[in-house]
């Protein structure tokens, strides 16, 4: 039998783990014996890298060779990290977080290649590929992938008894996903989902370094620092700070700086100040995912915590101001969306291949069900007839409607436009919106039909986004029977990846 894995491939930290014998998942702690990893990489020459605690630990020495916060940059086709003079995207620095992982758990359980990767919810299609991206690169075959707060819904499911309409509150590293859930018992449906990937703890370090420059500069009227090595050693210190003042009301630091040492005192007061606009951004999209989920904050029965920063005193203030209730904590929020990730790819496994899964793991899969929704909307972009312009304009026509329950199949129909019309443009978007100017197109292309005909020719769209939440769809010109089919899934070059399986990770 094939080991049965999930991933949390984190902003900050990721995790693994694997169903064991029973149907439970289980962490894999990795050759350190922690059982998370932070998501950085150090490229200490051309052949070798370290991935971890090591290469965390190494910024402060030389930050130029470290990289971080890179899931951020996901199918950011702009962003590269350049290096010993080599460039890599997101996708690739992914793929080495994932080797190490894998690499770790293997030297415990044995051969590692099929897995569920997590992603946040709200990311979007080329985010999703570009994760699957990274782990094709890593050598796996991602057998699905899982939104974050379903994942740890998943787990809180097959660990405590949960009933009703819930809210997965999300905060980790990075992004932020927060979701409505309905439960019956095992049974998760997912309602609605909102999320911002640019807000997490990592915004949470930057404004407690904040805080330390303000109180250094007030007392000596100096620099606490003034290179990119010493803002990476403050960093550290700011994150270890902000994790104390989650248990205690305030701490006192000694800060070494420009203008000599000097010792500080940051209250629990001081820090809540500080970022109170991103716990006002927080609050903002619980709102609008209550509205999308037509439920008022009384309507929710149950609150699930998830990521590392929701232990921040703040944030759960902040959920019991908005909710008027305290939400659960009964599993490790540093864990449950890994651990949930392990469930899913046991629902795959069972779903897909049968045989690969003993007869034991399929009796508790077979408890669980987990249902999740477009996160986007997904349609074209098509000519309308405006009568105040007295004009065929472009807009964008919807065809998936987000929160549509998956799997998903719609049908269409569009019409030529003209006469001897021979082309048609099959784009795909991702977005909210009638205004093409504010929707993603994910892809784009021609599609020949035959030439001498009249306007309205039927063109038939069939949009398929499976429960991996992934896109495909057929094009087909009803009367000729020409048809396209496109699939959104990116490829990569055997080149790159022979490149990057070279490396040695550590």
């Amino acid at each position: 039998m094939s080991n049965i894995v999930g991933i949390d491939l984190g902003t900050t930290m990721s995790a693994i783990a694997v169903l064991n014998s029973v149907g439970k998942p289980e962490i894999i702690p990795n050759k350190d014996g922690d059982r998370i990893t932070p998501s950085v990489i150090f490229f200490e020459s051309d052949e070798k890298i370290l991935v971890g605690e090591e290469a965390k630990n190494t910024a402060a020495t030389d930050s130029n060779s470290v990289a971080k916060e890179f899931k951020r940059e996901m199918h950011n086709e702009d962003y590269r990290f350049k290096v010993n003079h080599n460039s890599y995207t997101a996708s690739e620095l992914s793929s080495f977080i994932l080797k190490k992982l894998v690499q770790d758990a293997s030297l415990q359980v044995g051969n590692i290649k099929d897995v569920v990767i997590s992603v946040p919810a709200y990311f979007k299609e080329g985010q999703r590929n570009a994760t699957m991206q990274a782990g094709e690169l890593a050598g796996l075959n991602v057998i699905s992938i899982i939104n974050e707060p379903t994942a740890a819904a998943l787990y809180y499911a097959s660990t405590v008894d949960i009933n009703g309409k819930g809210l997965v509150y999300d905060l980790g590293g990075g992004t932020f996903d927060v979701t409505v859930t309905q439960a019956d018992g095992k049974d998760i449906q997912i309602i609605a989902s909102e999320g911002d990937h640019h807000l997490g703890g990592v915004d949470f370090d930057i404004a407690m370094l904040e805080l330390m420059e303000d109180k250094y500069s007030k007392e000596t009227g100096g620099k606490l620092y003034s290179d990119e090595n010493d803002k990476q050693e403050f960093l550290l210190l700011a994150e270890d700070l902000k994790k104390s003042l989650s248990t205690r009301t305030s701490v006192k630091q000694k800060l070494s700086g420009e203008d000599g040492k000097i010792t500080v005192e940051i209250s629990q007061t001081e820090f809540e100040e500080k970022i109170s606009t991103y716990i006002s951004r927080t609050e903002l999209l619980v709102e609008q995912v209550l509205d999308e989920a037509d439920c008022e904050p009384e309507d929710i029965d149950y609150i699930l915590l998830v990521g590392g920063s929701s232990r921040i005193p703040a944030i759960q203030k902040s959920i019991k101001r908005l909710m008027g209730k305290e939400p659960i904590i009964a599993v490790n929020v540093d864990e449950a969306v890994a651990l949930g990730a392990a469930i899913k790819a046991g629902l795959v496994m069972v779903k897909n291949n049968p045989a690969s899964v003993s007869s034991t793991i399929a009796k508790e899969m077979n408890t669980l069900n987990v249902g999740d929704v477009a996160n986007h909307s997904y349609g074209t972009i098509s000519m309308s007839y405006d009568e105040n312009l007295q004009k065929h304009i472009s807009k964008n026509s919807i065809i998936i409607k987000k929160n549509t329950p998956l799997p998903a199949k719609v049908v269409d129909t569009f019409y030529t436009v003209s006469d001897g019309q021979s082309i048609v443009d099959i784009s795909i978007t991702q977005g909210e919106g009638t205004d093409p100017d504010f929707v993603d197109i994910i892809h784009e292309e021609d599609m020949e039909l035959p030439e001498n005909r009249p306007k309205g020719q039927p063109i038939e769209f069939t949009y398929i986004y499976d429960d991996n939440g992934m896109m495909n769809c057929v094009f087909k010109d009803v009367n000729s029977g020409i048809s396209k089919e496109v699939s959104v899934h990116l490829g990569i070059s055997s080149a790159k990846k022979n490149a990057i399986d070279a490396f040695l990770v550590n």
